[in-house]
């Protein structure tokens, strides 16, 4: 049972080991444990229409590339800043567009460029309120420990 799965353990150039079924793609339990995602949860982007495996293997199993974990990374930061679906694929498909450099003109560039800047002033006043949630339940927390060491001395003290 412990035979080598080809194109698992090849290396590059360097000897960095090379991911995936053939050093370019990866089949789905890669992708989640390089993503921290669930295999549902990657399957319901794909029914979703935010990514799309690259390939499929004769088998019909899924196959992704290094940009599929990329796209995938970037939703899995969206999604705790509560980005919708939509806008997720509406992200991915200015940054897609820019990277590519597909915007012929210089007026459909700047577009893409105010789309994405709505997006970084969004997720920064997300952020913002997320530093003041999790001070307040710091805070909290603070207040509960100054009571049980009120109530029970030494309870601090213990290993959780």
């Amino acid at each position: 049972m412990g035979g080598a799965h080809p194109g698992r353990d090849r290396r590059d150039e360097t000897g960095q080991r090379i991911t995936g079924v053939d050093g370019k793609h990866m089949q789905i339990g890669e992708v989640a444990s390089r993503t921290e995602l669930s295999l549902r949860t990657i399957r319901h982007y794909e029914e979703t229409g935010l990514v799309v495996p690259s390939a499929r293997s004769q088998g019909g199993f899924r196959l992704y590339t290094e940009a599929d974990v990329a796209r995938l990374m970037v939703i899995r930061r969206m999604k705790p800043l509560g980005f919708t679906l939509d806008q997720m694929r509406d992200l991915l498909d200015v940054t897609a567009r820019l990277d590519a450099g597909t915007a012929a003109a210089a007026d459909e560039r700047e577009a893409l460029l105010e789309r994405l800047r709505t997006y970084r002033q969004a997720a920064t006043e997300q952020v913002e309120k997320l530093r003041v949630q999790l001070a307040r339940a710091e805070d909290f927390a603070t207040t509960l420990d100054a009571r049980l060491e009120r109530n029970a001395p030494g309870e601090l003290d213990k290993p959780r």
